[in-house]
């Protein structure tokens, strides 16, 4: 079972950015009597979805490599660029770009900034997703010999 663990993680993480950004932030602005509502609710979504993908990320660092072990999973050494990319995607939209858009400073250019960041947060997320699916035959051994799966 903890050699899924990794793939449930991933599609966790895959799956929330794309419910939140593609189906239910643009059910706000279709749905709600004004688009300042629904980016106020959309502000809070993407906080939320933030810390999902911080989550998720934490989570596979520490269970990208088996206990004891120097090498990590194959999956996580095709990964590991695009989980800490992501994660570095997530901090920095949440940190330095949502402000901006908060206080509606120059808000096209901030919201294509966003827009950008989190369609490459997506890739992401799902080429992590792609890498722990990959159907590795043997993880690397602990330094005992034994394989911990």
């Amino acid at each position: 079972m903890f050699h899924r663990l990794p793939a449930l993680v991933a599609a966790l993480w895959w799956g929330s950015l794309t419910t939140i950004g593609f189906l239910v932030v643009p059910m706000l602005f279709a749905h709600l009597p004004s688009p300042m509502a629904a980016g106020n609710m959309a502000a809070k979504l993407f906080a939320a979805q933030t810390w999902v993908a911080v989550a998720c990320c934490l989570v596979l660092l520490l269970i990208s490599r088996p206990k004891q072990a120097v090498a990590q999973y194959p999956w996580a050494q095709a990964a590991m660029v695009f989980m800490l990319g992501g994660l570095l995607l997530a901090l920095l939209t949440q940190f330095g770009v949502a402000p901006r858009i908060v206080a509606r400073q120059d808000l096209r250019l901030w919201h294509s900034v966003g827009t950008v960041m989190y369609a490459l947060q997506w890739c992401c997320a799902l080429a992590v997703l792609w890498q722990t699916l990959r159907q590795d035959p043997v993880p690397p051994s602990s330094p005992g010999g034994s394989a911990d799966t």
